[in-house]
């Protein structure tokens, strides 16, 4: 059967969110469809409902930070069950049979599909995916704050595995907002030396708070000096550009700046210190179905979650505004007050 979902679209860039119905469809046989409970409002959202990477489909309905219960199975899904709370992020489907599905990286699926591409988001009653990307919340994980990890959280844990970041390490990292909070959080229960540079001094006592043994001020050139040659691995999450050549003499020998902000310019590197340290330049996406369990299983045993605020979603468009404002502290959540 066909389910008619409620939403929130916009019916052009930087429009206004109006109440939206469409009709879903056949559930597919390795689709679930899942009862929203709770939404994260994200950047990524604000620069789709702009149209800020020309590839927005309107009516949009955004959305790609999703808590719910499953309310409905294909025929062939496996792993998830009707009544189970599970989130879903970016992703909501990909090939899985590609040579990088099959080698468990699918957040590199070349054809995978993007949660509010091309289809409609979780600002709505009800959101369907493929099983595979249903991430099932383990027991200590709290479901009104969850939303954030599947976009904002996995974002930054997933350099955490992919690069091996070690207990030793001494790790930075660069913007101490919806993503860099959940770094320094997830790096401190890792065990390494964290330090947090910043270009905000007000930011300073909430970093150490976060879990940053140490603050930089980034546009501080005699501060940048003193830790010269120090750092393992430097974590970027800010989508401006930065003095890169100063992040790079703070690497010691073999250390890596990996950017997980999508800085709109060319990032202008030396070669010559990068060959004589052997450092490197880096980047990545989302992280695939297994780096999301493997992120809510140490957000359960750590106790870690989104420092958020939250809004009824009904109030959707104040959300947006205050996000677009630079406002939030640090994530947003809708909770769906829309009938499921």
């Amino acid at each position: 059967m066909s389910t008619t979902i409620k939403a929130y679209a916009a019916e052009s860039a930087k429009a206004p969110l109006k109440p939206f119905e469409y009709e879903a469809g056949e559930l597919g046989d390795e689709h679930v469809e899942i009862a929203v409970t709770h939404c994260g409002v994200c950047h990524s959202d604000l620069s789709m409902l702009d149209n800020d990477w020309g590839m927005t489909a309107y009516p949009f309905v955004p959305g790609h930070e999703v808590v719910g219960k499953v309310v409905a199975v294909g025929d062939h899904v496996k792993r998830v069950k009707v009544g189970q709370t599970v989130g879903l992020g970016w992703t909501s489907e990909s090939c899985m049979h590609c040579h990088q599905c099959l080698s468990g990286n699918h957040n590199l699926c070349p054809t995978s599909e993007g949660t509010i591409v091309h289809r409609h988001g979780g600002f709505a009653s009800r959101v369907r995916c493929h099983w595979a990307w249903a991430a099932p919340l383990p027991e200590g994980v709290d479901p009104s704050k969850a939303g954030p990890l599947f976009c904002g959280g996995i974002t930054v844990f997933n350099p955490i595995l992919q690069f091996g970041i070690k207990p030793t390490d001494t790790v930075g990292v660069v913007g101490i907002g919806g993503l860099g909070h959940l770094a320094l959080k997830f790096l401190r229960a890792w065990g390494c030396d964290v330090v947090a540079f910043t270009s905000s001094e007000g930011k300073r006592d909430e970093a150490l708070e976060l879990g940053a043994n140490r603050v930089v001020n980034s546009r501080d050139s005699a501060a940048l000096g003193k830790v010269a040659s120090s750092f393992d691995f430097i974590l970027s999450t800010v989508n401006v550009s930065l003095d890169w050549v100063a992040l790079l003499g703070a690497l010691a020998p073999k250390g890596r700046l990996h950017t997980v902000g999508a800085v709109d310019k060319p990032i202008a590197l030396p070669a010559f210190p990068m060959i004589a340290g052997q450092k490197s330049l880096s980047g990545s996406p989302l992280g695939s179905p297994s780096s999301v369990g493997t992120m809510l299983g140490f957000c359960a045993r750590h106790k870690i979650a989104p420092t958020i605020e939250t809004f009824p979603m009904s109030r959707v468009n104040d959300a947006i505004d205050h996000l677009r404002a630079g406002k939030a502290r640090y994530r947003i959540v809708l909770e769906n007050d829309l009938p499921v």
